[in-house]
């Protein structure tokens, strides 16, 4: 029996929306607190996770580790998860190469920004219009966790382009932000394993980057999307030389933003590349499905959910 043919036919697009972005943090009391208070997240699992989980993510040292499943509001089926591990010395968001910040879709980027203004969420980037587009307001600020959280406003509908309307003041995250060391690497990876083009390279800045790095606020970069569906997308940004690996311990999820979730069609093509078996989970993100990890261009990990 041969295995089915894993490259995408013309005009297919598999990689499907973001369900789900895992980050590791230090204390979850203080994360879930800060999300439920703040953000208006709501609690949908509060456990442990499962070995079976642990084994699919190749990191069985998180097996048994406390692991906490927020959902917005709005109750979109997209999930911040976080894991307990112990951050790296010296870690920050932004530095090194793998998954970045998570944008999230929101109603008013410029009350949010007041909401926060006393509160464990540390704003690092005031909201303002985005350089690419004056339609599309946005603020940066760093969360409990250290992790890089990217609050976007639409003003209003943009010709040709889908996004996403906030259904609850914070809603869903529908931008996973890559870091990459190679951007047109990264953006064939996601074009030749799945079929979902990138956009055209836009040059811009993106000042909590910058910021993270010590660098001009002026300081631009090269940045690319990946069109996903209902309005969800990958962001890819090139790193300059700040940028290094991304630390992980041993058997463990990468530091911060370590792995994104993503609905996948043609589940059966990806099987033979991920970095162990699968697993089928009643987990909030997964409703029962498959799913199983492959790693990215930039050393990503890539959560795959059958669709």
């Amino acid at each position: 029996m041969t295995s089915p043919d894993p490259r995408p036919s013309p005009g297919e697009r598999l990689l499907g929306p973001v369900r789900g972005v895992t980050t590791t943090a230090d204390d979850l009391p203080a994360v879930e607190a800060a999300y439920t208070t703040f953000l208006g997240y709501r609690v949908v699992e509060r456990g442990q996770v499962p070995q079976e989980i642990a084994e699919a993510w190749n990191a069985p040292a998180v097996a048994g580790r406390p692991m906490l499943v927020l959902q917005p509001e709005s109750g979109e089926p997209t999930y911040l998860r976080f894991v307990e591990q112990a951050a790296p010395a010296g870690y920050k968001a932004c530095t090194t190469w793998g998954w970045a910040a998570t944008e999230i879709i929101v109603q008013d980027s410029y009350a949010l920004a007041e909401r926060l203004a006393d509160s464990p969420f540390r704003v690092v980037g005031p909201a303002r219009p985005l350089d690419s587009t004056s339609d599309i307001h946005a603020m940066q600020a760093i969360g409990p966790a250290g992790e890089m959280l990217y609050f976007a406003t639409l003003r209003r509908p943009l010709p040709g382009r889908e996004m996403p309307q906030a259904r609850s003041f914070v809603d869903r995250c529908f931008i996973a932000v890559l870091g990459s060391p190679d951007l047109p690497a990264a953006a064939r990876f996601y074009e030749e394993t799945f079929g979902n083009p990138p956009n055209p390279t836009f040059n811009g800045r993106i000042r909590s980057l910058s910021g993270q790095n010590d660098l001009s606020p002026e300081t631009r970069y090269d940045l690319t999307t990946i069109e996903l569906a209902t309005g969800s997308k990958i962001e890819i940004d090139q790193y300059l030389d700040f940028a290094r690996a991304r630390p992980r311990p041993d058997g463990g999820l990468p530091a911060g933003m370590a792995m994104v979730t993503f609905e996948c069609t043609a589940f059966d093509r990806f099987t033979s590349r991920m970095l162990t078996a699968t697993v089928a989970a009643q987990l909030p993100a997964y409703r029962g499905a498959r799913a199983g990890v492959i790693a990215g261009a930039a050393g990503e990990l890539i959560e795959l959910v059958e669709a």
